[in-house]
C-alpha cells in the first residue's frame, strides 16, 4: 500500500536564511542511511518537504528502522500518493485508503487538508467537510470528532495530492555535520556510547578514543568497544575509532603516584591523550559519559581537576542523569546488552580500593612530578601508535 514516506522534521524549520543548508544535509543523511537498506529510493524536497520513495521492489519495515535512525526526522508518515482526476476520484481513493488502513471502523476521525496548490477548485474547509461526509456515508460506523480524533486524517493538495494519517516517531535532533565534530573518550561501559549518541542528536559528527590495556584487558574487551561503536555509528555516521595502547602509562603511574590518586592521574593523562588526537583529527571538543557522583571520579571535585588538563570544550551530556536514565537510552539505542558484557576495560584493572573523591589540584600536580622523566615521552608514543579503526554503522 505505502511506496511513499513523507519526512518531517521540527527545528530546522525555525533556521531562516540557513535552512535549506539544514535540510540539505537532512536529505544528505537521508540517501547515506538508506543505503544499507535492501532497495532503491528517491530522495526528494519540495516546498518545505521531504518526501522518500522507493523505486521497485522494497522491505517496508526495514526502510521505516532505517529512517528512525537518522538525526532531524521527527516523524516518518508513510503517504499514499493519489492522482489528481477531479473530487470524485479524490473521494473513492479517500474512502478506500479508509477502508484498508482501519478495519475496524469504530472510532472517530477528523479530516485535515492543507491546499497549497491554490488553483485547486475547492477550498481547505470545503474539501474537508465534503471528504468527512463521504466517509460517514460509506462507513457509518465512524464518527466525527474535530478535537480529539483518534484518527487524524490528512490530505495535501500540492503538485500531487497525498494521503496519510499515521507518523512514525523518529529520533528528532539536528542532521548531522551541522554542529562541527567531536571525540568521544569511548569504553566498554554503559555510559559513553550514550553520551556519544546525545552528542551526534545535536548534529555533531563523532569519533572516538579507546584506551585499551593489553594484556590486562582482552581482546575480547577491545571488540567489545569496536561492537558498540558499530551500534552508536548506526546513529551517528561514519566514525574513526583510534585505540591507545594505555599498558605502559598506567603501569608508569601505578609505580610512581599514590594509589588513591590513581583514578584522577589517569584519567588526566586519558583526557591530555584524547584531547591531542582529537586536535590532530579535526575535533573541536571532547565528550565523555561522566554523571555528577556516579563513581569517585565523578564528583564534580574530581571533574573539575579532570577539566583542568583540558583546553578543549567538554560536553558531558548525561552529567545530569541518574543511572536508571541513561541505561533507559542505552536500551533504546540498543547498546545496553553489549555494555554489560562482563569484559574489563583499563579503568576497571587499576582501581584503588579507596579512592580519593575530593582531590586537591595542587596535590595532584604534586604527584604529577613523580611522572615528569619519562611520561612526555610515552604520551607522544601512545598517540602516534594508536590503531585506527573504521566503522561505519
Amino acid at each position: 500500500m505505502y511506496r511513499m514516506f513523507l519526512i518531517k522534521y521540527a527545528e530546522i524549520g525555525v533556521k531562516g536564511k540557513n535552512r535549506y543548508l539544514f535540510e540539505d544535509a537532512l536529505v544528505s543523511q537521508i540517501k547515506r542511511t538508506l543505503k544499507r537498506v535492501e532497495g532503491r529510493f528517491s530522495v526528494t524536497k519540495e516546498s518545505g518537504r521531504i518526501y522518500v520513495q522507493a523505486v521497485g521492489e522494497f522491505d517496508y519495515e526495514e526502510t521505516v528502522e532505517a529512517l528512525q535512525t537518522v538525526f532531524g526526522v521527527v516523524g516518518i508518515c508513510p503517504v499514499v500518493l493519489l492522482a489528481d482526476e477531479g473530487y470524485d476520484r479524490l473521494s473513492e481513493d479517500v474512502i478506500a485508503y479508509m477502508d484498508r488502513t482501519y478495519p475496524d471502523k469504530h472510532r472517530s476521525f477528523k479530516v485535515q487538508v492543507r491546499r497549497a496548490r491554490k488553483t485547486y477548485p475547492l477550498d481547505s474547509m470545503e474539501l474537508g467537510r465534503m471528504l468527512g461526509g463521504d466517509i460517514l456515508h460509506a462507513f457509518p460506523d465512524f464518527s466525527v470528532d474535530v478535537h480529539h480524533p483518534q484518527i487524524l486524517l490528512r490530505v495535501e493538495i500540492r503538485e500531487h495530492i497525498y494521503v496519510y494519517s499515521e507518523i512514525i516517531p523518529g529520533p528528532g535532533g539536528m542532521p548531522l555535520g551541522t554542529n562541527g565534530k567531536a571525540m568521544l573518550l569511548l569504553s566498554g561501559g554503559i555510559d559513553s556510547p550514550v553520551a556519544g549518541y546525545m552528542i551526534a542528536k545535536r548534529g555533531v559528527m563523532v569519533d572516538a578514543v579507546y584506551f585499551h590495556a593489553p594484556p590486562y584487558t582482552s581482546d575480547r574487551a577491545k571488540n567489545k568497544v569496536v561492537d558498540l561503536a558499530r551500534l552508536v555509528s548506526r546513529y551517528s555516521g561514519p566514525m574513526r575509532l583510534h585505540v591507545v595502547n594505555f599498558t605502559d602509562i598506567q603501569l608508569y603511574i601505578y609505580d610512581q603516584c599514590p594509589h588513591d590518586e590513581l583514578t584522577i592521574i589517569m584519567r588526566r593523562y586519558m583526557m591530555k591523550i584524547a584531547e591531542e588526537i582529537a586536535g590532530k583529527e579535526g575535533s573541536m571538543a571532547l565528550i565523555t559519559g561522566e554523571s555528577i557522583g556516579q563513581v569517585a571520579s565523578q564528583t564534580v571535585q574530581s571533574l573539575a581537576v579532570t577539566n583542568e588538563v583540558c583546553t578543549m570544550p567538554v560536553f558531558r551530556p548525561l552529567i545530569g542523569f541518574d543511572k536508571q536514565e541513561i541505561v533507559d537510552v542505552s536500551l533504546k539505542i540498543n547498546t545496553y546488552e553489549t555494555s554489560i558484557q562482563p569484559f574489563e576495560d583499563c579503568c576497571t584493572i587499576f582501581v584503588a580500593r579507596h579512592p580519593v573523591t575530593k582531590p586537591n589540584l595542587n596535590v595532584i600536580r604534586r604527584s604529577e612530578e613523580n611522572l615528569a622523566e619519562k611520561i612526555d615521552g610515552m604520551l607522544k608514543e601512545a598517540v602516534d601508535t594508536a590503531e585506527l579503526i573504521e566503522i561505519d554503522g
